[in-house]
């Protein structure tokens, strides 16, 4: 509930009548007053799913622009509940986001070298062949630029997450997934050229 202070009273306004009032008014400063009240328990709900502050603040804003646009679409009888649910979705659907984007880069890891984490070779055909793609495997890391390669080795050898990568290199996390995806296309094109796993 959110109270108005007028001149000699205090005005009770409900929720539901701020949901209505920024339904017909489109004013997402009506939105953003209801929203506020809520923060805290949105912070706390992304806190708990991401396992990391700054992710969770910018959920905040992010679950806030999605509101714009879901708010007019649902009849909402409880907004605290609902509001709840809503953090919780798009929480998972990050999480699901993520996992889906780092396994994409492990299968093709795994594919393109016998390795996967920090089991690099799952199964060598015999101690040769695994010699040589390690060692080709190195010097095509080694070409990379200074981003990519502290990026794979971050990733890979020590198995680190993005948000731990972005933190230990000063870079954007959006920046250390791209510095991952440019170094998985030019070790591949690396490895090509060098004709490894091919017969």
């Amino acid at each position: 509930m959110i109270f108005l202070k007028l001149p000699g009273k205090a005005e009770q306004v409900s929720d539901e009548d701020m949901i209505k009032e920024f339904i017909s008014t489109g004013d997402p400063g009506v939105l953003g007053r209801l929203y506020t009240g809520y923060m805290h328990l949105v912070y706390g709900v992304c806190l708990k799913y991401l396992r990391d502050r700054e992710e969770a603040m910018d959920a905040v804003m992010q679950i806030f622009e999605k509101l714009l646009t879901e708010v007019p679409r649902h009849k909402i009888k409880n907004f605290r509940s609902w509001l709840h649910v809503v953090t919780k979705n798009y929480c998972l659907m990050e999480l699901r986001s993520a996992r889906s984007e780092e396994e994409k880069m492990k299968e093709w890891v795994t594919e393109q070298t016998g390795f996967m984490e920090n089991n690099w070779f799952l199964h060598p055909i015999d101690d040769d062949s695994r010699k040589k793609m390690e060692e080709t495997l190195k010097i095509c890391i080694e070409r990379l630029k200074k981003e990519q390669k502290d990026c794979i080795r971050l990733f890979y050898y020590e198995n680190r997450c993005y948000s731990e990568i972005a933190q230990n290199l000063g870079l954007d996390e959006k920046k250390v997934k791209s510095h991952l995806q440019n170094a998985k296309r030019n070790l591949k094109i690396c490895l090509e050229e060098k004709n490894v796993g091919k017969e």
